[in-house]
This record gives C-alpha cells, sequence and structure tokens, in this order.
C-alpha cells in the first residue's frame, strides 16, 4: 500500500507521560503536540519503545492512541499508532482502534516473548494483525536488540507484500546499514523505510534514507534538523559535527539510565512527561540537577536553540 502521508523527516517517537504515582496522565499530550509543531516536526509515533508501549496495559494503549488522535485532529500534526504486543488479539485490538480513529498508519514489532522460528512466521504475525486495519498503511518495526528476533529485511520484503496488501513499508532500528540499503531499493526502491537510530542518522542518510523515527527528536529536533540541512547541501563537516553532538548527549543520558533521563529532559523543557514506568529507573532528584548541570557544560541548551 502506498502510504498517503510517507514517514520522511523526523518523526518523534514520543513518550508516555505518567503522573508520579505512575498512572497515566493524558492531560499533558497537548503540551507535548505543540512542542512538536514549534520544533517543526508533524509525525508523532505513538506507543512503541519510547512510549514505554510494554508496560502499558491494553486499556492504557487505546486511551494513549485516542488521546493523540483527539490533540492532533485539525492541525497539521500526524499520529502513527504502535499496536504490537505478544498477545496478537491485542494487537489486532490496537490495530482495528487506530483505523478507525483515522491514524496515518500503525506499526508492530515481532511478537518477543514466544518469537516466531523464521521470516515465514514472522510476515503470518504481521499479516495477522494488519488484517484488522485493512485501510490502514503498515509499516513492520524491526529492532532485534529489544525483541530477540532478528530476520533478513532483505527477505522480509520479498515475502511480505504477496501477504500483507496493507504493507507500506518498515521502521528500521537495527545497525545493519547494508541490510538498510537493500531495503530501499527492494521492489524498485517502492517501500518508505524510516531509520530507528538516531545516533546513526547521518550514515543512513548517505545510505539514501528520507525519513527517521527517534526518541531524541522529542528534545533535540533543532540540532537533527541542522544535520539533515548541512547534508543536502553537501556541508558534511558541519554535518558530522552535527552527529557527533548527537552522540555526546546520547551516551550522556545513558549514562543515567536513558528513558528516565530522556523523561528528566524533557521536564527540563518544560514539558513534564513524568517518569519512566518500572522496570526502568528514574534518575535521583540530586542527579537530575547533575545531569542539568553537564548538559550545560556540554552545550545542549544553545545547541536546541530553533
Amino acid at each position: 500500500m502506498k502510504p498517503t502521508r510517507p514517514l520522511t523527516g523526523l518523526v518523534a517517537a514520543v513518550h508516555t507521560p505518567f503522573r508520579p504515582d505512575g498512572s497515566l496522565h493524558l492531560d499533558v499530550v497537548e503540551a507535548q503536540a505543540a512542542h512538536l509543531r514549534a520544533w517543526g516536526i508533524d509525525l508523532a509515533f505513538v506507543g512503541g519503545s519510547t512510549g514505554e508501549g510494554h508496560s502499558l496495559s491494553l486499556e492504557e494503549r487505546r486511551a494513549l492512541a485516542r488521546r493523540w488522535v483527539e490533540v492532533a485532529r485539525g492541525t497539521a500534526l500526524g499520529v502513527v499508532v504502535h499496536v504490537g504486543a505478544n498477545c496478537l488479539a491485542d494487537s489486532r485490538a490496537l490495530a482495528a482502534q487506530a483505523e478507525e480513529l483515522g491514524a496515518v498508519a500503525i506499526s508492530a514489532l515481532a511478537p518477543s516473548y514466544f518469537k516466531p522460528r523464521d521470516t515465514d512466521a514472522l510476515v503470518a504475525c504481521c499479516a495477522d494483525v494488519a488484517a484488522s486495519a485493512p485501510r490502514t498503511p503498515f509499516y513492520f518495526y524491526d529492532i532485534p536488540a529489544l525483541t530477540g528476533v532478528s530476520f533478513s529485511m532483505p527477505e522480509f520484503f520479498e515475502q511480505a507484500p504477496a501477504r500483507l496488501p496493507t504493507l507500506a513499508g518498515l521502521k528500521f532500528t537495527n545497525p545493519d546499514l547494508m541490510a538498510y540499503l537493500q531495503c530501499l531499493q527492494a521492489g524498485g526502491g517502492q517501500w518508505d523505510v524510516p531509520w530507528g537510530i538516531d545516533e546513526w542518522l547521518l550514515a543512513a542518510l548517505a545510505m539514501g534514507a528520507q525519513g527517521a523515527v527517534g526518541s531524541s527528536y522529542n528534545f533535540a529536533a533543532p540540532l537533527y534538523h541542522r544535520l539533515i540541512k548541512a547534508f543536502e547541501e553537501d556541508d558534511l563537516s558541519t554535518a558530522r559535527w552535527e552527529q557527533f553532538r548527537s552522540v555526546q548527549l546520547i551516551q550522556l543520558l545513558a549514562g543515567y539510565g536513558y528513558m528516565g533521563a530522556a523523561k528528566a529532559v524533557m521536564k527540563m523543557l518544560g514539558v513534564d512527561v513524568g517518569p519512566a514506568r518500572l522496570p526502568q529507573g528514574n534518575p535521583s532528584a540530586a542527579q537530575v540537577k547533575e545531569l542539568r548541570r553537564q548538559l550545560e557544560t556540554l552545550g545542549f541548551f544553545d545547541w536546541i536553540r530553533p
């Protein structure tokens, strides 16, 4: 299926907002959406890894998708809903709801407890989910580092189209740049293959990436806009420098536990998305203070000025 709105440019994989007690705080979605629009991002990827989708109940995921689509309605912001789950019945329910809401697209990662044993089984899982949203573009979400499911994505594109009529492409969160290039060229270049590793964006652009889905676009979008602009203008020196800034930033946050630290940065920027849910941790108040000091020393708050 040719998507009416391909996942091009920067697509923010948005955080799920929680109250201090860990319950959903959906009132914050409006502020998140306004923040993205102010930073020139017009697509939100909801309920994925950054959204802690696997730490949400089915009803919480349904409520989250509903709220994002409600907030985005009437604006330029499009919503992609991640519907992947270990239970395919849950995935089907989320896919059907996303289509009813009018999501731009749906995406699903592979079941990761009982894993598909080969590409054929993976395609069967995707087809089972996508059938519940027969008018909505479907993107497989390849992230083997988290799912433990690692199959050839070029082979996926060979097998999937015959059984997945709504297939639009895949979210490629996998450092295999050779396979990424093969996916971009598969089927004569007909598939939409947004890149999913923020700190390797420049390499993906060199391969031909037209879009990228990532978590750090929530709090560092101006940096990446400059990176893309520099690449398009053949200013590789500037593009490399902006990518190095991205690497420094992500490495710093990872030292505190990436999810909790990233959510702390969002609060520093005036969008309080709350803490990360267990089993992920959160920095202490003292650590947040030190994180801010390190971010200031790094120059982060200057980097993100539009």
